[in-house]
């Protein structure tokens, strides 16, 4: 992505933000993975699904997931591809890292959507983050019968590894300890989705941290958080820093930058690509 060379009064904004804030809440969405490398479609998509993309005919890791495929070893043979990919594989590009350097001496906080793991990889700490939506990692009963959430590293690179011809082999669908149904994909796509312990104690860390700074001077960094979700991050965050007075709320992100004109006063709003305005944001540009 280009970056948009009008910005710099918006970047010096941010940094001065970054620097006077009490603390910093990261609100961040798939844009934030997509600056990072993680897309979802174009070469990446074709060079690791060419074969169902063929097969198909759909064009991206998005579309493949919904597909309704006649056998649970190709169900298990794509989403095992995709959470290597997307898992348990670093980001071709450096921007959480840099995002981690600019707040890690930091009081934050991070909320996202995203469920790639990218946070924890870069160094974030695990009790700093609430992952609202879901984790690559994780498996949940289809059912679901229970309200538990298992660890899927190793079964996922067997998948990924041994699969041929689009198909796992049978013996490796993941079941149900419990009930002995099919395992799915712990990710929030309909109401069968779990919140088990870990979701629910990040989620009272979470309301607890914004509970104790909404009187503070909190930094409320959105990044790239599209029109899909804005229950979950935007909203919350506009209506954050319009009943605090000394908030702020940023907004990064290529295309979509904007906010309501009540906080406009207390907004920056930066339009362009996050990586970018992090790499000058960090080398102090």
């Amino acid at each position: 992505m280009a970056f948009t060379q009008d910005c710099s009064a918006q970047i010096n904004a941010l940094k001065a933000a970054l620097k006077s804030c009490d603390c910093v809440v990261i609100g961040a969405g798939a844009g934030l993975s997509t600056s990072a490398g993680f897309t979802y479609s174009g070469e990446r998509f074709s060079k690791h699904f060419a074969d169902f993309e063929q097969k198909y005919g759909f064009h991206d890791m998005y579309s493949g997931g919904f597909y309704p495929y006649s056998s649970l070893e190709e169900f298990w043979a794509f989403w095992s591809r995709n959470v290597m990919l997307n898992r348990y594989e670093a980001p071709p590009r450096p921007v959480y890292d840099e995002l981690y350097l600019l707040v890690k001496d930091k009081d934050y906080f991070v909320l996202t959507t995203n469920v790639d793991h990218c946070f924890q990889k870069a160094g974030f700490d695990k009790t700093r983050l609430f992952y609202t939506q879901g984790d690559y990692g994780l498996f949940q009963c289809s059912e679901p019968c229970h309200s538990k959430t298992y660890d899927n590293e190793d079964i996922i690179r067997r998948m990924a590894a041994e699969q041929k011809d689009m198909k796992i082999q049978t013996e490796l669908i993941p079941r149900c300890p419990v009930c002995g149904k099919p395992m799915n994909m712990n990710l929030r796509c309909d109401d069968t989705f779990v919140q088990d312990d870990g979701w629910a104690e990040a989620c009272a860390r979470y309301e607890d941290f914004v509970h104790k700074h909404k009187d503070t001077r909190v930094l409320y960094l959105e990044l790239g958080v599209g029109s899909n979700t804005p229950v979950i991050i935007k909203y919350p965050f506009w209506r954050l820093t319009s009943q605090n007075p000394n908030a702020t709320y940023a907004c990064v992100n290529y295309g979509e930058a904007a906010c309501p004109p009540q906080i406009q006063s207390r907004s920056i709003c930066v339009n362009a690509d996050i990586g970018e305005v992090l790499t000058k944001l960090k080398r102090g540009e």
